[in-house]
């Protein structure tokens, strides 16, 4: 028989023969591997896992076991509890990093929450240090219903247990969607019983039954162990007197649904003080089997329910003592059959017992609670609040909308759904968001600040609109602050108007996001005038967004000290204040201080928390990586975040990963692809005024060029940006293209222009603004220098700045430039101290045209190109075959087809695959090869 006790223990499996054998090869295995067992309600699942389990003991391993229960869905990490409890004592033996970790999540200490991969990593470490003497097997029941946040880590967990001693089992239904549907993890389907085994296990079970009930029976089963067992249980002693249609149930119904009938009328029958208590059991998540309850005492027990034992409703665990279910469909079923009233009676009475628990007193609250309650709201607040600081986004988007259900008058009830449309669209939930929206017009108006906050932000994100949401979020903003005005001169104003600091801080914000975006000066000057009436009522914050999000050379002097030390204490802030933050750092070129952070809590936010926000933080690591050189890693983020983007609708962030990929593959010297995806955001861009991006486009654009050598088009396009000897206002890469401009201009003849260029940005004060801005100011001094004196000078200030070494790419054009002056000036030998780097730094970073135009220029100084030091070792296997391959003279398109990649990731690898190689083309693949293979040798 197949797995129909789940507590009391299991009698020997009917049929089954292969799963059996498949579940002995995986017990027995010598390396950790994952299994997804799915199937149906009742087909046997859990009674696999109880063979799996039984058979890992009788091999001396120790099992955990962990059950979803559908009452803790909603309550971030719940089902990571139940693991972690059992190992305590080995969590105390782990570093403190680890530690540190748990402790985060966990309540234990303030901290950053860690990411996905961050906790994930934890938990491998634990198993691993579980599993050091023997073998550890992790058992997951009913995994459909684990909550977001654990079944994420499990996933994670599941696809990196190989070489480790630890496995993982997990169970899930086909009939309901959980993480484990693309956790990309092998599974064993689990089908119905053949008609053989079927009949054999009903024969076994009552073998007195009628030939005509056996039959029916037998039909209506269809092979699920389930109904085998229970059906005849269900008609015991009236068997052979009731009519067919009465033994077969409702036609149509499915069969789970005839199943849950059935436990139904069972649990009509016992006394109500019985079913009050299942009822407190189901709605807890309590009953499930020993070793899942995640700390004893989180779930309140089921006790003097005798009866229900005898009902074939509840079992008796073997282990605990403590009551449990026979099965999940006997408490969805004690819970459909409770009454409304019964239900709110028993959350309530459950909302007392967790007053300790914020997340599940608030959980139960909001069900046990029908009209407005202020204080109950505020509790639904203050959880959705704790949820979002662990990362559980979406929880605190249905705590929130609970709590605006339950607000006690429209001020109140318009901020919280404002609040949830708020974490809905930072959660890349734009539609939810909307519906928010809609839903808080009924307590006001169609133009009210909250609701234009939140349709502004939709239209933003997914539609690119800058026009009309300037308009609109300006009309907002001043709609405040003229309540404001009235409020401070003593003038009554209507009921609801109040607390609007919030409400304005977040019109504001999206008013500086929306003015950044389009690149426009006439909607900056706007934007900050409408910020200079506001006066007191702007936040020091957003203050600082204004000033360094518009012209960092205009507004940015000052800020870069606050924004470096506010890195310090980003777990602090909501994740959505962190990128913000984040927007500043990068314009304020010290975004290398809030990477570390960004890179331990983006998984965290793409998998379980603000999903938009975690594109945000995507793009601000892949900048960052731009800067430091660490350009495929930059290409797999940037890739990562257009995918993420395009899969939840957001176009504005697509277009602007594709802009920083065009910006990558300029560098690389990747020219066709460069000028593809810049063509791409242009065409989506410019007509919705998107000025951000057609300069990210346009620099693509100039930066291409030059790599090529092709120098009148890259003056044009750097010129589109800004002209010669200024700085276009609230264009900001108007300075960050200053370089480009100016060797464009000098190798087209336009020495004016490049001068007059250089000397703006000395003038203007850039070397002040930022470490990078002072680098690329001294290098262009130095460039465009009138005598050599200067050049020298200038050349050294470049390249003794103490930042210099964070913009590699950028140095090594200064030192390119200053040893070819060099050269026409000093001689051969003398250049090659400038040139020698400069090459060698374009070989590491893989900027192909740079490369060749280096190696070129090392040719004129009399010297050989370097040798680049091969690293074997750094190609991955998946590199190292498409190289091969590659080699072998198959196309991209042919090599795609044999390893189920697309022909532009073939095309991605190579290029990654050239630097380590120490390479620019294909042609060298071979004889690089040989060379990588005679030095592992």
């Amino acid at each position: 028989m197949t797995g129909l006790r789940r507590g009391g223990g299991t009698t020997a499996l009917v049929g089954r023969e292969d799963e059996q054998a498949e579940l002995v090869a995986f017990v027995k295995s010598a390396t950790g591997r994952a299994l997804v067992l799915r199937g149906e309600t009742g087909v046997g699942k859990s009674a696999l896992l109880s063979h799996a389990a039984a058979l890992a003991e009788q091999e001396g391993h120790p099992v955990l076991r962990v059950a979803g229960v559908e009452a803790e869905s909603e309550l971030p990490y719940a089902g990571l509890h139940q693991f972690l409890h059992p190992l305590l004592a080995d969590v105390a033996r782990l570093d403190d990093g680890a530690r540190a970790v748990f402790d985060a999540v966990f309540g234990g200490v303030q901290g950053d929450p860690p990411s996905v991969m961050a906790l994930g990593i934890a938990v491998l470490g634990l198993l691993s240090l579980s599993s050091a003497q023997r073998p550890l097997l992790l058992v997951l029941d009913d995994a459909q219903w684990l909550d977001d946040s654990s079944a994420a880590i499990y996933g994670f967990v599941g696809r990196r247990l190989v070489g480790s001693p630890a496995k993982m089992l997990v169970a899930v239904r086909t009939d309901l969607t959980s993480r484990f549907d693309t956790a990309a993890l092998p599974e064993l389907p689990i089908t119905a019983l053949t008609d053989a085994d079927a009949a054999r296990l009903l024969d076994d079970r009552y073998p007195e039954l009628s030939r005509r009930v056996r039959r029916i029976v037998l039909e209506q089963a269809r092979g699920n162990p389930l109904a085998l067992v229970e059906l005849p249980a269900h008609f015991a002693g009236r068997l052979d007197d009731l009519p067919v249609e009465d033994l077969i149930g409702q036609h149509g119904v499915p069969l789970p649904r005839r199943l849950q009938h059935m436990f139904g009328t069972r649990i009509c029958a016992l006394d109500e003080r019985v079913r009050t208590e299942l009822l407190m059991g189901a709605l807890d998540g309590a009953g499930t089997p020993s070793g899942t309850d995640a700390v004893p005492g989180t779930r309140r027990g089921m006790h003097d329910a005798d009866a229900a034992v005898a009902a074939g409703l509840l079992d008796i665990d073997v282990v605990t003592g403590d009551l449990v279910f026979r099965h999940p469909l006997v408490r969805s079923a004690v819970i459909r059959m409770a009454t409304p009233n019964q239900r709110r009676a028993a959350h309530l009475a459950l909302a007392r017992f967790h007053r300790e628990n914020l997340e599940r007193r608030a959980t139960h609250l909001a069900a046990a609670t029908v009209d407005p309650d202020e204080d109950v709201a505020g509790v639904l607040e203050a959880a959705a609040g704790s949820a979002t600081r662990r990362g559980g986004a979406l929880a605190a988007v249905t705590w929130l909308t609970r709590a605006a259900e339950l607000s006690e008058n429209h001020a109140d009830r318009s901020r919280r759904l404002t609040d949830a449309a708020f974490v809905a669209g930072h959660a890349a939930r734009l539609g939810q968001a909307n519906r928010l929206v809609r839903a808080g017009l009924a307590t006001g108006s169609t133009d009210s600040p909250a609701s234009v906050l939140a349709a502004a932000y939709r239209a933003l994100y997914q539609d690119g609109d800058v026009r009309s949401t300037h308009r609109q979020v300006s009309a907002a903003i001043e709609k405040l602050r003229d309540t404001e005005k009235l409020r401070d001169a003593g003038t009554a104003v209507a009921d609801g108007a109040a607390g609007p600091d919030e409400v304005l801080t977040r019109l504001v914000n999206l008013l500086l996001a929306i003015s950044q975006f389009s690149g426009d000066r006439a909607t900056w000057e706007s934007t900050r005038g409408l910020l200079a009436s506001l006066g007191g009522l702007v936040t020091e914050h957003s203050r600082l967004y204004g000033d360094t999000w518009s012209d960092v050379i205009r507004h940015g002097a000052g800020w870069a000290g606050p924004v470096r030390r506010a890195a310090a204490s980003l777990s602090e802030l909501e994740p959505w204040a962190v990128t913000r933050l984040g927007v500043s750092a990068y314009h304020l070129d010290v975004l290398n201080h809030y990477r570390p952070h960004l890179q331990r809590v983006v998984d965290r936010e793409l998998e379980t928390g603000a999903v938009a926000t975690g594109m945000v933080m995507l793009h601000q690591i892949m900048l960052d990586q731009m800067t430091a050189g660490e350009w495929a890693r930059a290409e797999d983020t940037g890739q990562r975040g257009l995918d993420l983007a395009t899969e939840h609708g957001h176009h504005l962030f697509a277009a602007q990963s594709r802009a920083y990929l065009a910006q990558l593959a300029a560098l690389r010297g990747q020219v066709r692809q460069a000028r593809d995806l810049q063509a791409e955001v242009d065409a989506w861009a410019r007509p919705r005024g998107l000025g951000f991006l057609t300069q990210v486009a346009d620099s693509a654009g100039a930066t291409a060029a030059l790599g090529s050598g092709d120098h009148e088009t890259a003056y044009l396009y750097a010129i589109g940006i800004t002209e010669p000897g200024t700085f276009r206002p609230y264009a900001y890469q108007a300075s960050r293209t200053l370089l480009d401009l100016v060797e464009a201009a000098r190798c087209t003849g336009r020495v004016v222009q490049a001068r007059a260029h250089a000397l703006a940005a000395r003038d203007t004060g850039l070397p002040e603004v930022s470490p990078r801005l002072a680098l690329v100011t001294y290098g262009a001094l130095a460039m465009t220098a009138e005598d050599e004196r200067e050049a020298a000078e200038m050349f050294t200030r470049a390249a003794s700045h103490p930042d210099a070494g964070r913009f590699p790419f950028e140095l090594a054009r200064i030192r390119l430039a200053h040893g070819i002056r060099v050269r026409h000036v000093q001689g051969p030998a003398a250049a090659r101290r400038y040139v020698v780097p400069a090459a060698e730094a374009f070989e590491r970073l893989g900027a192909v045209g740079w490369t060749e135009r280096a190696r070129a220029e090392l040719r004129s100084t009399g010297a050989p190109p370097p040798v680049p030091a091969l690293d074997p070792a750094s190609l991955t296997w998946q590199e190292r075959r498409i190289a091969d391959l590659a080699a072998s003279g198959l196309t991209n398109k042919e090599i795609g087809r044999r390893m189920h990649l697309s022909p532009r990731t073939v095309s991605s690898h190579l290029y990654r695959v050239f630097p380590k190689l120490g390479i620019t083309a294909r042609a060298a693949l071979r004889d690089a090869l040989s060379r990588t293979d005679a030095a592992q040798v």
